[in-house]
């Protein structure tokens, strides 16, 4: 089955296809997708995910047509560094 993961950060954004069998997890969206190796910088024990904007465990079955999200976390100040920009 074929689900969507979305990972975007403020100069890209990506969202690919990956075919999963039945009864795969959100991690195993993610790790098939690829986007691990593409951005080091996640870590699934920090980094929370969902579908379709739902924050969920990694461990969640997803279904066909799902967007698995990953988040990054948000920095406290962000909005004070965006307005200096």
């Amino acid at each position: 089955m074929i689900v969507g993961v979305a990972y975007a950060k403020p100069t890209v954004q990506v969202w690919k296809h990956v075919d999963v069998p039945e009864g795969a997890t959100a991690r195993d969206a993610i790790e098939r997708s690829g986007l691990l190796a593409q951005f080091p910088e996640i870590d699934l024990a920090v980094n929370k995910v969902g579908i379709f904007g739902a924050i969920c465990p990694p461990d969640r079955t997803v279904k066909e047509g799902d967007r698995v999200e990953i988040y990054r976390p948000i920095h406290p100040e962000a909005e004070l560094l965006e307005k200096k920009s």
